[in-house]
């Protein structure tokens, strides 16, 4: 098997391992430094002779997700972080589908090197598996006059483009890709799916869990200027340059958003890449075309750091604080008679921050005719169908840290069961257009249960789904 491929770019040589072909740290771009920081993607330089792929490029800046979980990034790691990964059964003329992830972590953390997104057990399936780097945090996402919101998703369109141009060469059908994503990573692949900037580009988008949390100019400039007063300094582009990428990274959310729920960063709507949140995006049909597969875990709120005590919150006042009727709270516990107030707590929060703009923007795309399928993923693990869970069943990597969290130590007898289960729809989805479940209609809501037992059902959260609806008020609010 060739381990050699000529990109656009140079020669590049991959690692070879149990049939599949590995490229790490292929440069997509250049690095986004010195009088290129806080400014679009401009593409990689050429090289001479054969470029090592054996290793993961740099993480883009960020601070390690919790305490005691190593650091992706180190402030001597620099910016140079804009490459792109690629594993493949089969290099050459092949035309295989193609599936380009997108990292999640509430737009502020994240790298394709985080060993839960190897992609060479899904590549075995007989796929393509394509992961990239873009940037996070401020140097992605914040808010500068003078320069283009949302840099971290014009990199993706940068990556995208690298795919399109140099992916026959790995053995892949560039006219048959699909984007699929987490969290922040699936809301990043539905805004590309609306946006006229992405077109011809993908085929397909598979979306696992998408949150809210979206930000609007005014929201953004006021997240720069809170930012630029703590590390003082003014809140321009070269003032802002000026200053190393650890400076931007020490501040708490909450002390940038002035208490505001949510990422102190985020897609920014500019009325350009980004004209609305995904499920108000697709309503308009521009994105018909594109095959849509998205869905939640069960207890997506069991997977989120604890903003409260569970079991000491007040139901109304978090009812009234995504905006919900006043008797919201009372038709919570209507619904769910048997739940304590942390679990009807635990419900509405998975309704506000994933499950209902999942749902929601499932709707929207159906309504205008797209292809669409839905899923609920309810397998139940340590704690619960906890947000993310879902990934170690998709990757087939059951023995990270990050699995072990979520399945349990070791993982469950069933494991390699379901996942080669999701996968084979995964993947099935991506070379086909349909994952072997019925479509989801909006007055229908066919619903693909994943559990030990896999059921098709009808929409599985009728009580939350009406109390949304009523009140139109889906809260541009949350963490991804």
């Amino acid at each position: 098997m060739h381990d050699t491929v000529k990109t656009q770019r140079g020669l590049v040589r991959g690692r070879t391992h149990d049939g599949i072909v590995a490229f790490k740290g292929i440069p997509y771009a250049v690095a986004p430094d010195g009088a290129r920081r806080f400014l679009p993607p401009q593409s990689a330089a050429s090289w001479n002779g054969v470029r090592e792929a054996a290793v993961f490029g740099t993480a883009p800046p960020q601070r390690p997700p919790a305490p005691g979980i190593p650091a992706v990034w180190q402030p001597g790691d620099g910016l140079d972080c804009l490459t792109v990964n690629v594993w493949t059964p089969a290099p050459g003329a092949v035309r295989l589908p193609v599936m380009v992830w997108i990292y999640g972590g509430q737009w502020i953390h994240g790298a394709s090197s985080m060993p839960h997104y190897d992609g060479s057990v899904l590549a075995g399936s007989g796929v393509v598996v394509v992961t990239f780097n873009y940037r996070t945090g401020f140097e992605g996402f914040g808010h500068l006059p003078g320069t283009p919101d949302n840099r971290g998703l014009l990199d993706q369109l940068a990556a995208l483009a690298w795919v399109q141009d140099n992916i026959a060469a790995f053995g892949g059908d560039p006219g048959n890709v699909t984007v699929f994503g987490h969290s922040s990573g699936g809301a990043s692949a539905a805004l590309l799916a609306a946006a006229p900037a992405a077109a011809g580009l993908f085929r397909r988008c598979l979306v696992q869990s998408l949150p809210a949390g979206y930000l609007s100019a005014p929201e953004a400039q006021g997240v720069t200027e809170r930012l630029a007063a703590a590390v003082g300094t003014a809140p321009t582009r070269d003032a802002l340059a000026a200053l190393p990428p650890q400076a931007l990274l020490g501040l708490p959310d909450r002390q940038l958003t002035a208490g505001r729920p949510g990422s102190a960063f985020a897609p920014v709507i500019d009325g350009d890449l980004v004209t609305a949140p995904p499920w108000q995006a697709l309503a308009d049909g521009r994105a018909r075309h594109i095959d849509l597969l998205c869905g939640f875990t069960h207890d997506e709120y069991r997977g989120f750091p604890p903003t409260a005590d569970p079991a000491a919150v007040n139901l109304e006042a978090v009812a009234a604080h995504f905006g919900l009727a006043p008797d919201a709270a009372s038709a919570y516990r209507a619904a769910h008679p048997d739940s304590t107030g942390a679990e009807l707590f635990t419900t509405l929060m998975s309704d506000a921050l994933v499950r209902m703009p999942t749902t929601f923007t499932a709707e929207a795309h159906s309504r205008t005719g797209g292809r669409t399928w839905l899923y609920d993923f309810a397998w139940q693990g340590p704690i619960g169908a906890a947000h993310g869970v879902d990934l170690p069943f998709v990757f087939g990597l059951p023995d990270t840290r990050y699995a072990a969290r979520l399945l349990g130590t070791p993982p469950p007898t069933g494991f390699a069961a379901l996942s080669h289960q999701i996968r084979t729809a995964w993947t099935t989805f991506a070379a086909t257009g349909d994952p072997g479940w019925p479509p989801f209609v909006a007055h229908l809501g066919n619903t693909r249960v994943w559990d030990t037992t896999v059921t098709d059902t009808t929409y599985p959260l009728p009580d939350s789904h009406r109390l949304w609806s009523r009140t139109n008020v889906l809260a541009g609010r949350g963490s991804g």
